[in-house]
C-alpha cells in the first residue's frame, strides 16, 4: 500500500520548489472527507486517491496536479462543495476538480448516451486544461488494477470502455507506459482464457529471451563503444496485448512475431541515432520494409524514434528502437513530458503543435450535436495508423490509413476541401477515392464555386473532413428547407387571404414561435420545410378556424412550393407533369423503368422515388401530404446499375457460369463480390447495368436456371431510408 510520505518524496525530487505545505493539507483534507468510506475490496477509500496521486507523481506532474489527484473525488463522493475546494486550495485546483467531477445530476435516456456525454465533457475540459485528462487516466489506471473486486458485468463494461477510449487516448497523448498497462489489463479481463494461454507461452520462452537479449546487448555495446558512441541499451519482450493483436490481425504464430524481442537504445544526440542505425545494419541483416524514421517524421503525438528489424546469423529476428534521452522521455510520458510547471503556463507553442489534434476536439464539439455521434467520431480518430504524405512544398502531413485526397484537402483549409475537384499524387491524376500511401506528394486541385458532395461521406477517413462536409450539407439543406417552409406558409396563408408578412410580425406569432421552442422565424420555416410541422397547423394557431380554407389534395401545395426551390434532375422521371424538380431514385429500393413507383418530398432535397412495394414506404407515408405522383417519362437509352444477390451452392465454376450467362445477354457487369459460408453455401452480389424492368426480369430468369443457384433477389435495405428521405 502506498504511503503519503512516498508521494511527498517523489514530488520533492523533481519539484523541490513546489508548495509542499499545500500538498500536505490536501492529503489531510482528503483523508478527513473520505473517512469511513470503503471500496468494493473492503479497503479504506483513501487508498484510491493516494494511488492516483502516486501515479501522477511518477509521471512527474506539477504539485497542483498531484493535489488534484488526492482531491479528485471529494466533490462527487462527499459533501464537499466546489466553493469549499476553492476556499482551501485556490481557484486553479477548484477549476480542475470541477472539470473532473462526473455528470451525476443530468438525466440521459440510456447508458450509452450517458457514456457519450461523459466523454464529450471530459474531452472539452481537457482542451481547457490538459491536466484534467492526465488525472482521469491515472484514475482509470488504478480502477483497472483493482477491477477484480467488481461483478463480471461491470468488469466487462469498464474494460471495454477502457479499451475503446482510455487506452487509445493515452496512446494519442503519447503516454505509452499507461497505454500498455491499460491494454494488458483489458485483455486480462475481457479474454482471460486467451490471456492466460498466451502468458504461459511467453513465460515458457522467458529464459531463452533473457539469454538472447544478454547476448545481442553485449555484442552491440562493444560495437558502439568501438565506434565512439555512448548509449544505454535496454532489452524487453513485447507486451501480451500487442502480441495477441498482432497474431490475431496477421494470423501468425508467436514464433513469427518479428518484434517479440526488442532493444531500446538511448543515445546522446540525433547524429548518434543515425550512426547507431548504420552500425546495426552492418552487424545484422535488416528486414526489408521494416525501417521507420519517426525522427524525421514524428507521429502526431510527438513520438520520435528510429525503428528497424534485423535478423541474426542464426535466423532470429528482433526489433531495435533508437532515440535520444529527450525522445525517450516523450515516448514514455507523452504530453506529460511537455508540462512546464515552472513557467506557470500549460504548454509551449512548439509543444501545442505536436498535439494539434486536441484543437480539433473543440471543433467537433461545436459541429456535432449528438453525443453518440461525437463518441463514434472520436473512436475513429483515437486509432490512427499513420500515413505520412507531403505537400508540393515539402510539408509533412499525417493521416489515418485509408485517408483520401479529400481528407488531405480539408487538412489544409475548409474552403480547400469544399472546392476540391481533383488531385495529383506524385504528378499523376488520381480519383478522389484514392487511398493515400506513405511518401505520396499530394497536390489538391480546386475550382471556385465547387461544393462538397454527400457521396464524399462514404469514403473520407478523418473526422475533420466528415464533420466539415456534414456541416456544409446540413446548412445547405436547412437553407432549402427554410425556402420550402416559407413558400408553404405563404401558399396556405394566401388560400385564406392572410398576409404572411403581417402575421409573422404579430404578437401571437411571437408567442407561437416561443411555444415551438424557436428563437427565429427561419427556424419555424425550416421545421415546416423538413415536414416536422404542418403549415396548416401553424396557421391554425394564428388565425380563426373559419378563415382557413379546406385542406388541398395530397402533395399539391407542397409540390408547387418545392418546384420553385429546386431546378434540374438527372433521372428521367416526371413529377405531376413537371420536369424541373430535383428527383432521384431512393437507395433503399433503387427502382428501374417499368416498375410502379411513387414520389416522396424529402427534407430539403427534392423528391425521392420509391418502388410502390418498397419496405420503407410505409414509414414515409406517415405524412401523406408529402407523397406525390411520379412516372417514367418513356425515354430510352438510359442505363441503371442494379445489384442482384444470388444464393448458391459452393461449387467450383459457379461464378464463371453466372457471369457468362449475364455477358451472353449483352449486359454490362459493373462489379462482382462472392462470399462462401461454412455450410457449403455462398452468395454472389453482382451489379449489372440495365435499361428497364423487363431486361432485369430476363437476366434474373437466366441466372435462376444455372445449376447450383438457390435463389436470386434484389437486396432490400434493412435500415431506414437514408437521411435524405426522412422527415
Amino acid at each position: 500500500m502506498i504511503r503519503f510520505e512516498n508521494i511527498l518524496e517523489k514530488v520533492r525530487a523533481y519539484q523541490p520548489d513546489g508548495d509542499i505545505d499545500l500538498l500536505r493539507r490536501a492529503y489531510v483534507f482528503s483523508a478527513r472527507e473520505h473517512r469511513g468510506q470503503l471500496r468494493k475490496s473492503g479497503e479504506p477509500y483513501l487508498i484510491h486517491p493516494l494511488e492516483v496521486a502516486n501515479i501522477l507523481a511518477e509521471m512527474q506532474l506539477d504539485v497542483v496536479c498531484v493535489i488534484c489527484g488526492l482531491l479528485h473525488d471529494v466533490v462527487e463522493d462527499t459533501l464537499t462543495t466546489s466553493e469549499t475546494v476553492e476556499e482551501f486550495f485556490g481557484t486553479e485546483v477548484a477549476h480542475i476538480i470541477d472539470g473532473l467531477t462526473k455528470i451525476s445530476k443530468m438525466n440521459f435516456s440510456s447508458v450509452e448516451e450517458r457514456q457519450a456525454e461523459n466523454f464529450r465533457k471530459m474531452l472539452m475540459a481537457m482542451v481547457d486544461d490538459i491536466r484534467i485528462i492526465l488525472i482521469k487516466l491515472a484514475d482509470r489506471l488504478h480502477n483497472m488494477r483493482t477491477l477484480q473486486h467488481l461483478s463480471e458485468e461491470r468488469r466487462i463494461r469498464i474494460a471495454n470502455e477502457t479499451l475503446e477510449i482510455y487506452a487509445p487516448l493515452a496512446g494519442r497523448l503519447g503516454i505509452g507506459k499507461i497505454k500498455t498497462e491499460l491494454e494488458e489489463l483489458c485483455l486480462k479481463n475481457l479474454e482471460p482464457k486467451a490471456y492466460g494461454i498466451l502468458l504461459a507461452r511467453v513465460d515458457a520462452k522467458r529464459k531463452w529471451s533473457q539469454d538472447f537479449i544478454t547476448e545481442i546487448k553485449g555484442k552491440l555495446e562493444k560495437t558502439l563503444n568501438d565506434n565512439g558512441i555512448a548509449a544505454e541499451i535496454h532489452g524487453r519482450t513485447k507486451n501480451i496485448y500487442s502480441i495477441h493483436q498482432k497474431m490475431k490481425r496477421q494470423r501468425i504464430e508467436l514464433d513469427q512475431v518479428y518484434d517479440f524481442i526488442a532493444l531500446r537504445i538511448v543515445t546522446d544526440s540525433v547524429q548518434d541515432c543515425y550512426g547507431t542505425l548504420g552500425i546495426i545494419h552492418n552487424t545484422w541483416r535488416p528486414v526489408p520494409g521494416r525501417i521507420k524514421d519517426f525522427i524525421a517524421m514524428p507521429r502526431p503525438n510527438g513520438y520520435r524514434s528510429l525503428h528497424t528489424s534485423v535478423i541474426t546469423d542464426s535466423g532470429a529476428p528482433f526489433e531495435v528502437q533508437i532515440r535520444t534521452s529527450e525522445m525517450h522521455k516523450v515516448a514514455e510520458q507523452g504530453i506529460a513530458a511537455h508540462w512546464k510547471y515552472k513557467e506557470g503556463r500549460p504548454l509551449q507553442e512548439d509543444d501545442v503543435k505536436n498535439f494539434a489534434w486536441l484543437r480539433q476536439i473543440l471543433d467537433w464539439q461545436l459541429e456535432v450535436e449528438d453525443p453518440n455521434e461525437f463518441l463514434n467520431e472520436l473512436k475513429v480518430d483515437l486509432y490512427p495508423e499513420d500515413v505520412f504524405c507531403f505537400t508540393p512544398k515539402g510539408e509533412v502531413k499525417s493521416f489515418p490509413r485509408g485517408a483520401t485526397p479529400v481528407d488531405f484537402a480539408y487538412s489544409i483549409h475548409t474552403d480547400v476541401g469544399h472546392q476540391c475537384v481533383g488531385s495529383r499524387v506524385n504528378g499523376l491524376m488520381v480519383p478522389l477515392r484514392y487511398k493515400l500511401r506513405n511518401g505520396d506528394i499530394v497536390e489538391v486541385l480546386t475550382a471556385r464555386g465547387h461544393k462538397p458532395s454527400r457521396d464524399w461521406l462514404s469514403f473520407v477517413a478523418t473526422s475533420r473532413a466528415r464533420n466539415k462536409i456534414r456541416t456544409y450539407l446540413n446548412a445547405t439543406e436547412k437553407i432549402r428547407s427554410i425556402e420550402i417552409g416559407r413558400k408553404l406558409l405563404e401558399k396556405e396563408a394566401g388560400r385564406s387571404s392572410v398576409n404572411l408578412k403581417q402575421t409573422t410580425a404579430s404578437e401571437p406569432f411571437a408567442e407561437a414561435l416561443k411555444d415551438y421552442g424557436f428563437s427565429k422565424t427561419d427556424d419555424l420555416y425550416a421545421a415546416v420545410g423538413y415536414g416536422k410541422l404542418s403549415p396548416r397547423n401553424v396557421l391554425a394557431r394564428l388565425i380563426p378556424a373559419s378563415k382557413l380554407e379546406e385542406k388541398p389534395g395530397p402533395g399539391a401545395s407542397l409540390a408547387r412550393a418545392v418546384r420553385r426551390v429546386f431546378r434540374g434532375s438527372d433521372d428521367k422521371i416526371k413529377v405531376n407533369g413537371m420536369d424541373d424538380l430535383m428527383v432521384y431514385r431512393a437507395n433503399c429500393c433503387n427502382p428501374v423503368p417499368g416498375e410502379s413507383i411513387t414520389g416522396y418530398i424529402t427534407r430539403g432535397k427534392g423528391v425521392s422515388v420509391h418502388s410502390v412495394i418498397c419496405s420503407n414506404l410505409l414509414n414515409l407515408m406517415v405524412d401523406p401530404e408529402r407523397r406525390i405522383d411520379v412516372s417514367w417519362d418513356g425515354e430510352k437509352g438510359t442505363k441503371y446499375d442494379i445489384t442482384l444477390s444470388v444464393n448458391v451452392e459452393d461449387r467450383k465454376g459457379i461464378l464463371a457460369d453466372i457471369t457468362s450467362i449475364i455477358a451472353d445477354s449483352n449486359t454490362d457487369i459493373r462489379t462482382v463480390e462472392a462470399k462462401t459460408f461454412e455450410d457449403q453455401k455462398g452468395s454472389i452480389d453482382v451489379t449489372v447495368s440495365i435499361s428497364n424492368v423487363k431486361e432485369l426480369e430476363r437476366i434474373t430468369k437466366s441466372i435462376r436456371e444455372v445449376d447450383g443457384v438457390l435463389g436470386v433477389a434484389r437486396p432490400s435495405s434493412n435500415k431506414d431510408p437514408d437521411r435524405s428521405t426522412m422527415v
